[in-house]
């Protein structure tokens, strides 16, 4: 349940899991919740088609069906990627695994995660032009990643778009003081009309049985992993 409440409150479809030593144990989705009891969406199956499939597979599912705990309900091993892999390379393994997230490492070390959303952000950039977004836009929008820059912030994957003046702002900060200083930094932008503000606050004392790599945000709009 507190894993369900992280993705409703940040709007986000998944979450990796790690272990108190900071290594990747598992991911844990939308998709993961597809077949619950709760919901009566639970497999049914006789007998028969259960010794087909194996005691094995069936006693997986009811587990994950039944869960009340992140290690019994999440997918372990994932599927990862590094850093400097090639986009293309990650959209295939994507495509033909039908896979929605891969954790990206560095290393032993997870230091961020890719989403088919995230795609969509990048294919904007050429296509600026043809959906409305002005080369103004683009500049404020350099404009407001520099001034985040210069904040004390500890965002997790924060996305920062702007159009015809108006920030909006997307993404998961540590504590609310460091969310009004987001804030401000945007509105003290010239040429800002309006910010958006479409953020969720995290605690800074997060429960330590939900634990999330921080990230540094630079001007260039990179996010770098603490």
């Amino acid at each position: 349940m507190d894993a369900i409440k992280v993705m409703l409150a940040h709007h986000i479809s998944g979450l990796p899991v790690v272990d108190s030593a900071d290594n990747l144990v598992g991911i844990i989705c939308e998709s993961d919740f597809l077949r619950r009891s709760e919901i009566g969406t639970e497999h049914e199956r006789n007998r028969l088609l259960s010794l087909l499939l194996g005691a094995e597979r069936v006693a997986s599912e009811f587990a994950k069906e039944h869960g009340r705990k992140v290690e019994q309900v999440m997918t372990r091993q994932p599927v990862t990627t590094n850093e400097q892999a090639p986009l293309d390379e990650v959209a295939d393994m994507m495509e033909r695994r039908h896979l929605n997230h891969i954790p990206v490492m560095r290393d032993d070390r997870i230091v961020g995660i890719i989403t088919r959303s995230d795609f969509l952000s990048a294919v904007a950039g050429p296509l600026t032009g043809a959906s409305g977004y002005s080369g103004s836009d683009n500049q404020l929008r350099r404009a407001v990643l520099a001034a985040l820059a210069k904040t004390p912030l500890q965002p997790i994957g924060l996305n920062v778009r702007v159009k015809d003046g108006a920030v909006s702002l997307r993404g998961v900060i540590r504590g609310e003081s460091a969310h009004r200083a987001v804030i401000v930094a945007c509105e003290n932008v010239p040429g800002v009309r309006r910010v958006d503000d479409r953020l969720c606050v995290q605690s800074p004392h997060p429960d330590p049985r939900l634990r999330w790599r921080r990230f540094r945000f630079a001007s260039d709009g990179a996010v770098h992993a603490r």
